[in-house]
């Protein structure tokens, strides 16, 4: 069996927030594939479906972003899925808007979602890198990776990269990891401009999650289970429903 896991924050109000973009792939790869419903279980959402005629179970920790591993950990261990077939899709702050880079093992990087999973199984695992910019300045980037993709970051190059992932995704199953990134270089912008936060990006600390930082500086502090209503807003808002609330258009 394959696990693929997009890495976000659970509840409507994080839906369309750059660090999502891990839920959203996870979203586009459901749809497309007609998987199973969303349902709660290892302390996430999950859905099965196959890809290339392989198992796979769709993840989308509840946990929030700094506890993600024990979601992942959980539902490998029960499962006893190796490293090597679990893949985590999750936001890049290193890579322009769009850009994006497949690769197996490595360290954390900063993002606290990655520094979770090594934490309870190890760094070997497979990582999908989705690109979104950096604001230029560290003390921007919570704001930064908490605020919501813009209109036009959408329309340019998420909707887009969104529809590559899902059409690729059975390449994953097949191990085909450099076929499959091949193929998302061929979705990217021809010149992805630097990631700049927005004026209304700079958002006060109440706004974020608790526990979520993506700084190498950030704490760790114990992060909360996610409520039923919270699991519930984040299975019926993917990034198409998302899009049609805020910018009354789909993907």
């Amino acid at each position: 069996m394959l696990l693929i896991v997009g890495l976000g924050n659970p509840g409507g109000q994080y839906a369309l927030n750059r660090h999502n973009i891990g839920f959203m792939a996870a979203d586009a790869i459901h749809r497309r594939h007609g998987f199973s419903p969303w349902r709660s279980r290892f302390h996430a959402e999950v859905a099965e479906g196959t890809l290339a005629g392989r198992k796979v179970l769709l993840m989308k920790p509840q946990t929030y972003m700094n506890d993600s591993g024990r979601a992942v950990a959980e539902a490998a261990r029960f499962l006893k899925i190796p490293n090597a077939d679990i893949v985590v899709i999750h936001d890049e702050l290193d890579l322009p808007p769009g850009k994006t880079r497949m690769k197996a093992g490595g360290g954390h990087g900063g993002h606290n979602g990655l520094r979770s999973i090594s934490a309870h199984l190890g760094d070997d695992y497979r990582r999908l890198r989705l690109g979104i910019g950096h604001p230029g300045a560290k003390e921007l980037v919570h704001a930064h990776v908490l605020h919501d993709f813009s209109r036009a970051e959408a329309e340019e190059w998420v909707n887009g990269l969104m529809d590559a992932i899902a059409d690729a995704a059975p390449l994953l199953a097949d191990d085909k990891d450099s076929t499959f990134a091949n193929r998302l270089h061929r979705s990217e912008p021809k010149a992805a401009a630097p990631g700049k936060a927005a004026p209304s990006d700079k958002a006060k600390a109440s706004d974020k999650p608790n526990g979520d930082m993506t700084s190498p500086s950030a704490p760790q502090a114990p992060a909360p289970k996610a409520s039923g209503l919270q699991a519930e807003k984040t299975s019926d808002s993917p990034f198409a429903a998302g899009l049609k609330r805020l910018f009354g258009k789909g993907d």
